[in-house]
């Protein structure tokens, strides 16, 4: 991955452009990372990850259908035996 300043990948963007095809551009400005130049090969690969990962959630961010299908849930008859267990060590 490289590192660059942004008065450096200003003054270079052709270059870097062309190094972002290789390895991700890190570009900085006072120490900080302020972006990220990527090949279109890893944004696509970056938006097809960032479509599959889940979010958490507050209830209360929740419908009133999807509490209620929670509440309704059970678990597997598989999983039977981790609420013994929970019995057990209380």
């Amino acid at each position: 991955m490289s590192r660059v300043t942004a008065s450096e990948f200003a003054r270079n963007f052709g270059r870097y452009r062309e190094v972002a095809l290789r390895e991700p551009v890190v570009v900085t400005n006072h120490d900080r990372v302020t972006g990220v130049l990527l090949s279109p090969a890893d944004f696509d690969e970056y938006q097809r990850l960032k479509a599959l990962a889940t979010r958490a959630l507050f209830a209360g961010e929740l419908s009133d259908e999807a509490l209620a299908a929670i509440g309704a849930a059970t678990m597997d008859e598989r999983h039977s035996g981790l609420d013994r267990q929970m019995d057990e060590d209380a």
